[in-house]
């Protein structure tokens, strides 16, 4: 099995709090409005419409404005074609390996202030190809860990999953970045509720961050998924439980 990284439990989790302050339906939009722009507005003949779609609607993101993010892919507005998809890579605490996918209508903006996020909290933004070697496309899908146990989810191994996983509170699925929708549906129709189901850039291997870095990176990751332009952050780090626990208390 590849590697695979704390971020992705921990920011499911986050992603529950962003929801709440509309944070997370701005960036779900603009996902939808773009891959609208680049592919058309059939959610059924644009599969990287679909998967957005489906993302905003595992987040409660109302129909109205799901329908209107695609609207603006659609349409003729300057809004969605100043968009453009830039990533960035770089180095965190620890030497973890960090990869963040934004959207921005400014890339030099963006890029000043991706800069200043790395090197304001203890990493470094590195140079195109610097990290991104280090992932590949794969799909996840999270679901609750506390409902079900990796026997409950054999109709995904039948359907084409690579590796089924605990990973705390959750239930990991990993598949090839094409078996994504199928192994939800062979899920879903066993009655499996889904938490979430998306493409990622899934760490080929991850590296052990101790206590002394595991407090700064969490922190940079957080300043990078908090920015408005930011997409997706990815990276490739394992941090031990009982150094999370602490640091969920000192918060």
């Amino acid at each position: 099995m590849s590697g695979h990284s704390k971020w992705a439990s921990i920011k499911h989790k986050k992603g529950a709090a962003d929801a709440k302050r509309g944070k997370l339906f701005t960036k779900l939009a603009r996902a939808i409005t773009v891959a609208a722009r680049d592919g058309g507005g059939d959610v059924d003949g644009n599969p990287t419409l679909g998967l957005a779609v489906q993302k905003a609607r595992d987040a409660s993101m109302p129909k109205d404005n799901i329908q209107r993010a695609i609207d603006r892919g659609t349409g003729e507005g300057d809004d969605a074609a100043a968009i453009e998809a830039v990533t960035y890579e770089g180095y965190g605490p620890g030497g973890a390996a960090v990869l963040v996918e934004t959207l921005t209508d400014n890339r030099n903006r963006t890029g000043s202030e991706m800069r200043h996020a790395f090197e304001h909290n203890g990493g470094s933004l590195g140079e195109p190809g610097s990290v991104a070697w280090q992932f590949e496309k794969r799909g996840v899908i999270l679901v609750d860990g506390e409902r079900y146990g990796e026997d409950d989810l054999m109709p995904a191994i039948d359907a084409g999953a690579e590796d089924v996983d605990e990973d705390g509170d959750v239930v990991r699925v990993l598949t090839a970045a094409t078996d994504l929708t199928g192994v939800r549906g062979a899920l879903e129709a066993d009655g499996v509720e889904i938490q979430s189901a998306e493409l990622t850039m899934e760490p080929k291997s991850t590296v052990e961050v101790g206590e002394g870095d595991a407090g700064s990176l969490l922190r940079l990751l957080d300043v990078l998924d908090d920015h408005d332009d930011v997409d997706e952050v990815h990276a490739n780090f394992e941090i031990a439980e009982s150094i999370l626990e602490e640091l969920e208390a000192k918060a």
